[in-house]
């Protein structure tokens, strides 16, 4: 009897909440009739849809589409009127219109009594939403603008999501759309700045297609790679990007500092040969074949392009390191050998006295490089018995 009583009572609760669920429904088309109070229509479709059993409802989500579509109506025509209006916010409408119809659109299609599916909305809501999507790119700038890139990141990926979404089916955005890579863009900066390497990767494809932000796209690719230590890939992307655009300021000088690290000079030289083929001037370049040069003993050679760095500009402090250090490598080299003559003596004494001007110069342009020219002019002032000199570098050294 009880259990009888109880399925009576749960008999009579149904009809008691759909009774509800009208009023509500009631209220807030009265809120879109008035003409006013579209936000708080949306509120009451929001808090019937926080009920799970009320989220295949299409009545009640047609009701919240038209509230936000009325507000993102007035919002539009404030601003038209120029009238105060929060930006924000239209773009914001924009972006659940969106997510509400493809919402609606999963709904419409799924089948009837009879096992059938008659989409009621489909082509009519594609064709809406069609109008309105450069809002939702524009919402992704407005955002990188505000530096909230998170918020930046959903206008972008609802932007290229509508190539795949069914509702869109026939619009073809993939290949007819110019604007995708752009998004995509977008969409993998946001992931960069987010720190987010899958969604950097997750468009990396695309957006290498915006061919105005190619340069960009593989350097954040690469710098991606960097931070997850994958090295393999971070190279083969400075590859890539310098293969693409090798007066790109970013490739050039982790390439040949990469080289350089790990001792392969015939890697490096073939990037400067390269960067250099396109820029004969260009002292980057050069000075970066300098630095190769003194590496693999070709000091006359490396103090050649020295001292042309030199005579075009004076203050150009790295070029007096390595012409100081070429003089100061070969003194050293010759310092090593067992049996010293006359001539050696004098010869590498001559090697400090013109390696010192250029790396006191050095010192000058460079003071905080400490580690670099402290231990090079110790032993060029030991070597030459420079007295005042060595002690003044001494103390600098046992600080």
């Amino acid at each position: 009897m009880r259990r009888i009583i109880l399925f009576l009572c749960l008999g009579l609760l149904f009809p008691a909440c759909l009774s509800a669920q009208k009023k509500v429904m009631a209220q807030a088309r009265t809120y879109l009739k008035s003409g006013k109070d579209f936000d708080k229509a949306e509120k009451l479709m929001n808090d019937l849809l926080a009920d799970s059993a009320n989220r295949g409802n299409m009545k009640i989500r047609l009701i919240q589409f038209e509230a936000v579509k009325k507000q993102y109506e007035q919002g539009n025509e404030k601003l038209y009127l120029k009238q105060k209006y929060d930006t924000a916010a239209l773009f914001t409408h924009t972006y659940k219109m969106f997510h509400m119809l493809e919402a609606i659109d999963s709904l419409d299609m799924l089948p009837d009594k009879k096992g059938e599916v008659k989409p009621k909305y489909r082509a009519k809501h594609a064709e809406f939403l069609n109008i309105y999507r450069p809002n939702l790119y524009n919402g992704g700038g407005y955002y990188i603008q505000k530096q909230d890139f998170s918020r930046a990141y959903q206008f972008y990926k609802t932007y290229l999501d509508c190539a795949t979404q069914p509702l869109f089916e026939g619009y073809d955005y993939q290949n007819s759309d110019s604007i995708m890579p752009k998004a995509a863009y977008g969409a993998l900066y946001c992931g960069y700045k987010l720190k987010k390497p899958e969604l950097v990767f997750a468009h990396e494809e695309l957006a290498l297609q915006d061919t105005v932000h190619i340069d960009f796209v593989y350097q954040y690719v690469a710098e991606t790679y960097l931070s997850q230590k994958d090295t393999a890939n971070y190279v083969a992307t400075l590859l890539k990007g310098f293969e693409h655009s090798p007066e790109f300021p970013y490739f050039f000088p982790r390439l040949t500092d990469y080289y350089n690290r790990r001792g392969e000079m015939d890697e490096a030289m073939k990037i400067i040969d390269k960067a250099l083929s396109i820029d004969s001037l260009n002292s980057i370049y050069r000075f970066a074949k300098s630095t190769v040069l003194l590496n693999t003993g070709k000091f006359n050679e490396c103090i050649a392009i020295c001292k042309e760095l030199i005579a075009e500009n004076d203050s150009l402090a790295d070029a007096y390191y390595n012409l100081g250090l070429a003089y100061f490598t070969q003194a050293i080299e010759l310092d090593k050998k067992s049996q010293h003559s006359r001539a050696v003596h004098r010869k590498i004494r001559e090697l400090y006295e013109k390696s010192r001007p250029y790396m006191e110069r050095y010192r000058t342009l460079a003071p905080q490089r400490q580690r670099k020219w402290r231990p090079v002019l110790y032993t060029i002032y030991l070597n030459l018995n420079m007295g005042e000199e060595f002690d003044e570098i001494n103390k600098l050294r046992m600080r």
